[in-house]
């Protein structure tokens, strides 16, 4: 459901999250997040890299999320990273989000007027309040490479291809800036099964007609003619 939030809850929050910055607990966990769509909306996964108070990494998540918006991905990410703190612990998370937009709503500053974003954003609020400790900062793209890869990682995997490559170019994100690079932590993914790397289908009418399997929406995809 939709999270209300009134110029005195957004004026405690904001004093709470100045206090936070001060005065961090003795052990607390750092989450890189990022999220995005190719298409907006179209395919859409979100990756979290998790760091524990001295930078050692303790966790990566990432999920597949089909044909979603860069938004909805961007919360996605912050919610796993979110139920990640509250499962493993400390339940004290510092989250650096390369989305300008969820760190101003989460925040305060900036109202959520679309109805899907309200629910995630008052599902965030409920997970925020859970929590001992809890800070949120924006990060500009190269502070947030690793999330970024694991982000394409992701919805590559969701679409049928190979992870085992190179990071792909940015994801298509307007106006956004992205932004920590690693090493291999303890994966922990909820990615979606991939689809078949070949399918076969009849031209019927100008269109392709699948004959053994369906593609998700927005699924890009090369076609090879043969004879029948």
């Amino acid at each position: 459901m939709p999270y209300p939030r009134s110029a005195g809850t957004k004026s405690l929050f904001s004093q709470r999250e100045n206090a936070s910055r001060e005065n961090p607990p003795e052990h607390y966990l750092v989450a890189h997040s990022d999220g995005g769509a190719r298409g907006n909306p179209g395919p859409a996964g979100y990756g979290v890299v998790i760091q524990d108070e001295s930078g050692k990494k303790v966790a990566h998540l990432s999920e597949y999320l089909g044909h979603q918006t860069n938004n909805f991905a961007e919360y996605q990410g912050l919610i796993a990273a979110l139920e990640y703190a509250l499962q493993h612990g400390p339940k004290a998370l510092k989250l650096i989000s390369d989305s300008e937009l969820l760190v101003r709503q989460i925040k305060g500053i900036y109202k959520v007027k679309n109805a899907t974003l309200q629910d995630l954003h008052g599902r965030a609020k409920e997970l925020i309040a859970q929590l001992e400790w809890f800070s949120i900062g924006h990060a500009l793209r190269e502070h947030n490479t690793e999330a970024d890869r694991l982000a394409n990682q992701a919805m590559d995997k969701g679409m049928g291809r190979s992870v085992a490559r190179a990071p792909t170019p940015a994801i298509a994100d307007a106006g956004k800036e992205r932004g920590a690079a690693g090493d291999q932590p303890v994966h922990a993914s909820r990615d979606s099964s991939p689809i078949p790397q070949e399918l076969e289908g009849t031209i019927r009418n100008g269109v392709v007609e699948l004959t053994n399997g369906k593609l998700p929406e927005g699924t890009r995809v090369q076609v090879r003619a043969k004879r029948s």
